[in-house]
């Protein structure tokens, strides 16, 4: 996959933005959601990721508010979205918007999927009907944190899309894929330079993620405790996987993505409701401060 995997790490660049507020579909909110991805465009992000189970679909009002940045689900759930209907839909819209939709895909967690089974072997599956149904590998990115998957993503797809993440899984990851595939972790940022509150902030978004077993999971394999995955998270953990503090050491943080292998990181706000807010000002503040 590394000559298609080169092509997107081209036109994605260093710096995304990754929203669920972005993906969601309230027609009230719909010109809102036209003009941010507009100015995230012009701002210089690279790439938009749409969280929340996020399909096609959710892609295409963006893609036509916009003339060159590029769309991808983060993720869009093999268990919600058969792999025929997904191949269909990135036919449909490749054909309106050459080169800018990418087709971001993850297994979810076991809690949120019924009958949820065999993920690796089911995810195999799904690549495979994608394969015979025509959609092209290089188009497709996987959600991966363990190695079979990061090799899934390697050998089946453009590269990695991992959420919740640290350098040093970063720096595990590139080992893994080798140079020549796309990695491109998700981060949380708090734009805020007080220690208690932007904690606070980090720790009430982070709660809910801390009851799937995946990130659980791939947390004690990097290190951390079973006390730091515990009461919303220590704040060794809540300083791992976010960036808080003063411009100098949200942009180091962010810096040590890229040092430990990455590609492209896809930058996430979080603020009050980072569910259903588009934090402008705060994409705004990033694009300054990263340059």
């Amino acid at each position: 996959m590394s000559e298609h995997a080169g092509n997107l790490k081209q036109q994605v660049g260093r710096y995304g933005v990754w929203s669920v507020g972005l993906r969601a579909e309230d027609p009230e909110r719909r010109d809102e959601r036209a003009e941010a991805v507009a100015e995230l465009e012009r701002l210089g992000f690279g790439a938009v990721w749409l969280g929340g189970n996020s399909s096609a679909r959710n892609a295409v009002p963006l893609l036509r508010a916009s003339e060159r940045i590029v769309v991808g689900t983060s993720i869009q759930s093999i268990w919600e979205h058969g792999a025929d209907a997904a191949a269909a839909d990135f036919a449909e819209v490749e054909a309106a918007h050459p080169g800018r939709f990418v087709l971001g895909l993850g297994v979810s967690h076991g809690p949120l999927v019924t009958d949820y089974r065999r993920p690796y072997s089911t995810m195999v599956e799904y690549v495979d009907a994608l394969d015979k149904a025509g959609m092209p590998a290089g188009r497709r990115v996987l959600a991966a944190l363990g190695a079979k998957m990061l090799r899934l993503s390697r050998d089946r797809a453009a590269g990695a899309i991992p959420y919740l993440v640290t350098p040093e899984h970063t720096a595990q990851a590139r080992e893994t894929l080798g140079e020549g595939a796309l990695l491109a972790p998700e981060f949380k940022v708090v734009l805020d330079s007080d220690p208690v509150r932007a904690r606070a902030t980090a720790r009430a978004y982070l709660a809910s993620y801390l009851e799937l077993p995946n990130y659980v999971r791939n947390f004690l394999r990097l290190g951390f405790t079973e006390a730091d995955v515990t009461g919303g998270g220590s704040d060794r953990l809540i300083d791992a996987v976010f960036a808080w503090g003063d411009e100098d050491t949200i942009r180091r943080r962010i810096s040590a993505f890229h040092e430990a292998g990455a590609d492209h990181v896809a930058l996430q706000v979080v603020e009050q409701d980072p569910r259903g807010d588009l934090p402008r000002e705060g994409w705004r503040r990033l694009a300054a401060l990263l340059g």
